[in-house]
């Protein structure tokens, strides 16, 4: 169906591509495309082709990955208006992937990014870094920093509409499996003699 992706294909192509440099990328999304036979078209811009677009008009709802890269972290926390503290991480999180070409980050970068957008100081960034970590929002980088998951890019992009961003994440919730406890086994008692 048009404006539909596969969530779980996404995070894996996402996750195989992310370490790779910008060229590689491109060699091998274009390499996919053809190997798919996916049409393209040529993209005036670049020396690569583009996949080409839907002949379907756009769905509302449906996510832009070209958007304004020029605008200010207080605008841009402005139109997607977070409620808590682990949403304002998470839109923090990407501004500074997508905007400011952060891949990676510790959390005093996100706290000094929230001062520059000129929002309220975080009670404790190392709490709302650790909760957006556990809710799969952000996960575990080089030498103790973090990045943006899938899951919370695909989170900030559907923002400020919160029902369609917990709709567009709902498949993607990680999992915890639970490990069961083996019963103790019971040790047969000694039995001394005393006979």
């Amino acid at each position: 169906m048009a404006g539909e992706i596969n969530i779980d294909a996404l995070t894996t192509i996402i996750s195989l591509l992310k370490d790779m440099d910008a060229e590689l990328q491109k060699r091998t999304l274009l390499a996919v495309a053809t190997f798919l036979d996916i049409p393209l078209r040529e993209n005036g811009n670049s020396n690569y082709n583009t996949i080409a677009e839907p002949s379907s008009t756009s769905n509302k709802n449906e996510i832009s990955f070209s958007e304004n890269r020029s605008i200010s972290p207080k605008e841009f926390l402005r139109d997607k208006s977070p409620k808590t503290d682990i949403e304002r991480i998470v839109c923090l999180a990407y501004y500074l992937t997508h905007y400011r070409d952060t891949n990676y980050f510790k959390t005093i970068d996100l706290s000094t990014l929230n001062t520059e957008a000129a929002q309220p100081k975080l009670s404790n960034p190392t709490v709302a870094v650790d909760n957006a970590t556990r809710s799969g929002y952000l996960v575990q980088a080089i030498k103790g920093s973090k990045q943006i998951s899938a899951m919370g890019e695909i989170f900030v992009q559907a923002l400020p509409d919160r029902e369609a961003a917990k709709a567009s994440i709902a498949n993607m919730k990680i999992k915890r499996r639970t490990i069961k406890k083996s019963p103790a086994k019971s040790q047969p008692s000694k039995q001394t003699d005393s006979e």
